[in-house]
């Protein structure tokens, strides 16, 4: 590997740092639309966040003490709280601008502001990227993660609102661990049980409305 590529953080940091994107969703919320934060909401977002931490952690909650932060951390955070103003302004939807054709607005701007940086790359490290391994990784970040998960996501702000859909965020561990056991073979311990049964538990207090007869 090339000693000039580094990376600057750790995928425990990572986890960690991301699970901040629905409390950044409540907290901007609060800030510019005045959404109440309830005592449901409140017990509901503890619940998730425990649950979380326990799947991250493996159980040892303790080893949180020994983590240390660095400007990969500062990025991801970053990162997090750009994602939530997003969300958050997706309300904000002309009327009559379809969510593809908003999509298609962001993927064009996005290909603008990144082509730069692109070339920049290429030139500098010289390494050809192009092969029978990276070509269907790129179509699948290009079509699923990008395309298709960015256009679920927007219907999903519409129809719910970015508070109730930034809680969905919180089972991308789940989903994590349910792939490595598919696709890498890693195991699934009764820690991941407790924290599934967590997380499931604060999504549904959190998003509970009482119905009045």
């Amino acid at each position: 590997m090339d000693r000039n590529l580094q990376h600057t953080t750790t995928a425990m940091n990572l986890s960690l740092i991301a699970i901040t994107f629905p409390i950044f969703i409540l907290l901007i919320s609060r800030i510019l639309y005045k959404e109440i934060i309830t005592i449901r909401k409140g017990v509901g977002i503890t619940l998730v966040l425990i649950g979380v931490l326990v799947l991250i952690t493996k159980g040892r909650i303790s080893s949180l003490l020994s983590i240390s932060f660095n400007i990969g951390d500062v990025w991801m955070l970053l990162a997090s709280m750009i994602f939530a103003v997003y969300s958050i302004f997706l309300k904000n939807r002309p009327e009559g601008v379809s969510i593809i054709a908003l999509q298609f607005s962001t993927f064009i701007l996005g290909l603008i502001f990144l082509f730069p940086f692109f070339l920049w790359e290429q030139s500098s490290v010289h390494q050809s990227f192009l092969n029978q391994s990276t070509i269907p990784a790129i179509l699948y970040v290009g079509i699923f993660a990008s395309l298709c998960a960015f256009v679920l996501w927007n219907k999903a702000i519409v129809v719910l609102g970015p508070s109730k859909a930034g809680m969905v965020y919180y089972i991308l561990p789940l989903f994590s661990g349910f792939l490595g056991y598919l696709f890498l073979h890693e195991s699934i311990r009764m820690i991941h049980l407790y924290s599934m049964m967590l997380i499931f538990s604060g999504i549904i207090v959190t998003n509970y409305e009482s119905r009045k007869f």
